[in-house]
């Protein structure tokens, strides 16, 4: 019997894929994704800015007065909330660019150029981008900030000034780490049948990483403009009924928003194309010698 034909019968008597075939789908999707023309790519990538904002909303409406529950139980409920985002991402169907890291895959399989890998890669980012800042714009105008007397509000306020201060070192590697779950949760899809198949193996990779405190540059493109929305623009009301001022968050501005972005989006590149996408390229798709 053939090494594939092996692979196989092998992948029908467990129900799924196995990671060699996992590989190759992964190539292939890669490849498809840079075929795509420009707009159908950038669209793509606003639903899955999109999708993330929508996990990120609802993970700081549940972190919302948990402060009673012990530490690591409210942190789990926040990941296991925040799944939404990607389980929309890979059932719905969108392109994120932290997923897309896997594209290294084509890449180094040389299905793809590298300009077509970068070029895919940019539009996803920029589609994004959009689509992250498109829901936060949507969630400030829907006045949930004001939710709970204002409870929701202070909730967003505090996770967007944690993140604005984090420093550089440390914020790398929390979005290195983040994006190696982020992209075993990508590849373990491959190898579900089902769509309740991909939400059971995206779910416990992307509570992990919410829980651990790890940084997602697509979200925090969501979390932290709704946090500066919220400070400079919230009616004075809201402020009254929180007890504080936009004083009381000096660390959350613009810049340190900024800086806590591009520094995550390095190390999110990081974790997923090196130690997730060129791990697996190594050990299933190298040609040998």
């Amino acid at each position: 019997m053939t090494e594939p034909a092996a692979a196989t019968t092998a992948s029908s008597a467990i129900g799924g894929p196995l990671p060699p075939e996992m590989a190759t789908a992964c190539e292939a999707a890669g490849a498809a994704k840079a075929a795509r023309d420009w707009p159908g790519i950038v669209v793509l990538g606003v639903l899955a800015g999109a999708f993330i904002g929508l996990g990120a909303m609802f993970m700081t409406v549940v972190l919302t007065g948990s402060a009673e529950l012990p530490f690591g139980v409210a942190r789990l409920l926040a990941g296991l909330v925040f799944s939404l985002g990607l389980i929309l991402v890979i059932v719905g169907g969108a392109e994120l660019f932290t997923g897309d890291s896997l594209m290294v895959l084509a890449w180094a399989s040389r299905r793809i150029s590298l300009a077509a890998l970068l070029r895919t890669w940019a539009l996803v980012y920029l589609g994004n981008i959009a689509g992250a800042l498109g829901t936060a714009a949507l969630v400030f105008l829907a006045a949930q900030h004001g939710f709970a007397g204002g409870a929701v509000g202070r909730t967003a306020l505090s996770i967007a000034a944690a993140k604005a201060a984090l420093p550089t070192v440390p914020l790398f590697f929390l979005a290195v780490l983040c994006n190696v779950l982020v992209c075993l949760a990508v590849w373990m899809s491959f190898g579900a049948r089902t769509a309740a198949g991909k939400v059971m193996v995206i779910v416990p990779p992307v509570a992990a990483f919410v829980a651990a405190g790890f940084e997602h540059s697509i979200a925090n493109l969501y979390l932290l403009p709704y946090g500066l929305a919220i400070k400079a623009w919230a009616g004075p009301e809201f402020w009254q009924a929180i007890g504080q001022d936009a004083a009381a968050y000096p660390a959350l501005t613009v810049a340190n928003a900024l800086h806590n972005i591009v520094v995550a989006t390095a190390g999110n590149l990081v974790g997923g194309s090196l130690l997730v996408g060129a791990v697996y390229w190594f050990l299933y798709l190298r040609r040998p010698a």
